[in-house]
């Protein structure tokens, strides 16, 4: 009884002094951690008030969106190769394309140290076969749709857009998309799967540790990399009538094995559709991660002067800079660039596209003939820490600064995996004030909270830049680009 008797006031006394610690770390709250919450907070009303200023249409814009899907199958990456007993590699390597298990793990190692997205192609279908086999039984995977099209269709369908979307798709596949999408595309059993392999900031394999959260992409797609919804979609495209017509999905044919002269031929194909649309039709050409020099080359002369918008992450924007000025890919660029970094980066793709654009006009102009392609009007860049877009003024394109402060927002929706943003899941790694350029005497801009997205005239276009809320607890990585171009295009249409 004794024993009993006095343990009863011990669990009183403990009781009252856990509420006492609590009280004390609630009076004695760092004023810092209360600021940083306020802070988060005022710059997210800031951002959503900015994205409420313009709405889509109550007609939908229309918007025709190609090429290809297949079904993303997402893991955890370090999970899953632990748990098909793939060591981790002394020799970390860029290889274009996977022929094996070594090169597997040498590739992703390269890749994930620094946080960079990478997406490579394995030439190996039964090893193939085998790493899904794999991923299937891992605890934890997800199926979804996938593919840079559905993906942007199932965006811009939410978002308040009709939209024909071009690909071959399974029935099942078909039966998950969003009303508001038409697809033009032959019905194909079983659709190409790609293996996801997620990883968040800080994740560790072997003696390596990320610097972001990011993924790492395997396909052996037969199917994508030949564009065959090709002809559907121009066919369907006449009725339609689109506001915008949105490309994306072409990094299926880096590395894929054509015979001589087939992939040059789909391309001229599309080139032809994206000639023979109406001067009016705004069209938005999404990058990918490309590694083949000759595939880029032939992009510089099929497809990226028939578009007047572009949009590419960090990774990409470096890669395709380095080709315009005729050196060699960025295989690996900086994970977290600089703004100013960045924004000198985009005003070179910006003049040298427009100088191409210009010198291959100034015949024609002379002689009478027909414009060739587009000036570029718009460049959209998304990085894990902000937003930037340059538009040209006087042109098409409408709502930048609502449109960069809705694809900062939809950032952290699509990686959270929720439409309400949660500020203790988030977090700003933009610095509190940014250089506008390298250049000697640039001019710097503060990050004001209550006006979060900063924008300025230049030369004979406007500049938007916004900071992101950087979803600190990952659902999901891959699709963000695609998500944060399409979201930032409605608002633009």
């Amino acid at each position: 009884m004794m024993e009993g008797g006095s343990r009863l006031p011990l669990m009183k006394y403990g009781s009252v002094l856990s509420l006492f610690v609590v009280l004390l770390a609630i009076w004695f709250r760092s004023p810092q951690n209360t600021e940083l919450d306020e802070r988060l907070d005022t710059v997210l009303t800031s951002l959503l008030r900015a994205e409420r200023k313009v709405g889509v249409n109550d007609a939908r814009p229309r918007v025709a969106v190609g090429f290809g899907g297949c079904v993303d199958l997402i893991v955890d990456g370090v999970s899953f190769l632990n748990k098909i007993g793939l060591s981790h590699t002394d020799q970390p390597l860029h290889y274009d394309y996977l022929e094996n298990a070594e090169q597997l793990a040498q590739s992703f190692a390269y890749f994930f140290a620094p946080g960079a997205a990478a997406e490579r192609f394995m030439i190996n279908e039964t090893l193939f076969s085998e790493l899904v086999d794999g991923a299937r039984d891992l605890p934890g995977n997800r199926w979804s749709v996938g593919g840079n099209a559905p993906v942007m269709a199932g965006r811009m369908a939410t978002e308040g857009c009709d939209v024909l979307l071009g690909g071959s798709f399974s029935t099942d596949f078909t039966e998950v998309l969003s009303q508001h999408i038409t697809v033009a595309g032959k019905v194909i059993e079983e659709p190409d799967i790609h293996l996801i392999l997620e990883y968040s900031s800080g994740a560790s394999w072997g003696t390596y540790t990320s610097r972001r959260a990011n993924r790492y992409i395997i396909h052996s797609d037969a199917h994508n990399p030949y564009l065959d919804s090709l002809e559907e979609f121009a066919e369907k495209l006449e009725d339609f009538k689109p506001d915008l017509l949105v490309v994306g999905g072409l990094q299926m044919m880096d590395n894929f094995p054509f015979n001589s002269g087939e992939r040059e031929a789909v391309l001229s194909r599309l080139a032809d559709l994206l000639t023979s649309s109406s001067p009016q039709i705004g069209i938005h050409f999404e990058m990918a991660s490309f590694v083949d020099e000759n595939i880029v080359d032939d992009l510089l002369h099929h497809v990226i002067p028939h578009a007047d918008s572009l949009g590419m992450n960090e990774q990409e924007l470096p890669n395709l800079l380095s080709l315009l000025k005729g050196s060699n890919i960025t295989v690996l660029s900086d994970p977290n660039p600089r703004v100013a970094t960045v924004l000198d980066q985009m005003r070179e793709v910006y003049r040298i596209l427009n100088q191409r654009y210009q010198a291959a006009n100034s015949d024609s102009a002379t002689s009478g003939g027909k414009s060739k392609g587009k000036p570029l009007t718009r460049l959209h860049v998304h990085t894990l820490a902000f937003q930037a877009m340059i538009v040209t003024r006087g042109s098409q394109w409408k709502n930048t600064m609502s449109a960069t402060a809705k694809a900062s927002l939809t950032a952290n929706r699509h990686v959270c995996g929720s439409n309400d943003i949660d500020l203790s899941k988030a977090r700003l790694i933009m610095d509190d004030s940014f250089s506008v350029s390298h250049r000697k005497g640039s001019q710097r801009i503060p990050l004001q909270e209550s006006r979060p997205v900063s924008c300025w005239d230049e030369d004979d276009y406007q500049i938007c830049v916004a900071p992101v809320l950087v979803c600190t607890d990952v659902y999901q990585t891959a699709g963000g680009g695609d998500n944060i171009s399409a979201a930032g295009l409605v608002l633009q249409i």
